[in-house]
Formats: C-alpha cells, structure tokens, sequence
C-alpha cells in the first residue's frame, strides 16, 4: 500500500518574500515594485540590511493593484487605495464568516 504524498509549505500570512519573490509571483518587473515602493504603496514592506522583504499579505495586493492598472488603466495610488478598500472587505467578510452572520 503507498503512503499518501506529504506537502509541507509555509501559510503566505506568515512569510517574508523577497522583492524577486514577489515581483516572479505577481508577475511584474522589479522595478515596477521599487516604483511602488518610492510612493510607499506597500507600506508593510520592509527594508532589512538592504533588502526589501514583503509579508505573503503583500502579493495579494500586488496582484490587484497590478491587474487594476493595467486592465482600468489606473493610476498607481488609484490602484493603492482601490487595493485598501478590496483587503478591508476581505477582512469583514473574514470576520462575519467567523461570527457566523455569512
């Protein structure tokens, strides 16, 4: 009899990604997030000894604010906040899910 495959992994919430992480995930070019970064659009990125490193939060919002600018055309800091506004609904809708009240 086969034992079943194990997959270990890590939860994206708890992870620190690189700036080549995240730009190879999203994707996008790495100067498209340094752009970003210079107009502090990802405000929980930090920078440690020279190296930018993201939480897994971060490549979600990167996804969307790409897919904003490109497919509606926006403006970075459009897509930023249209981005906040997508993750406090995701967050509300999390917190009704745990009370019950989905």
């Amino acid at each position: 009899m086969r034992e079943p495959d194990v997959l270990e992994g890590q939860l994206l919430e708890e992870a620190w990604l690189t700036l080549e992480q995240v730009a190879a995930a999203c994707p996008v070019e790495p100067e498209w997030l340094i752009r970003h970064l210079d107009e502090d659009l990802f405000p929980q990125a930090r920078s440690v000894a020279g190296v930018w490193r993201f939480p897994g939060t971060a490549l979600a919002r990167a996804r969307r604010m790409r897919q904003l600018e490109r497919d509606f055309d926006a403006v970075p800091e459009m897509a930023a906040l249209v981005a906040d506004l997508l993750e406090e609904m995701d967050a509300l809708r999390a917190r009704l899910r745990r009370a019950g009240l989905d």
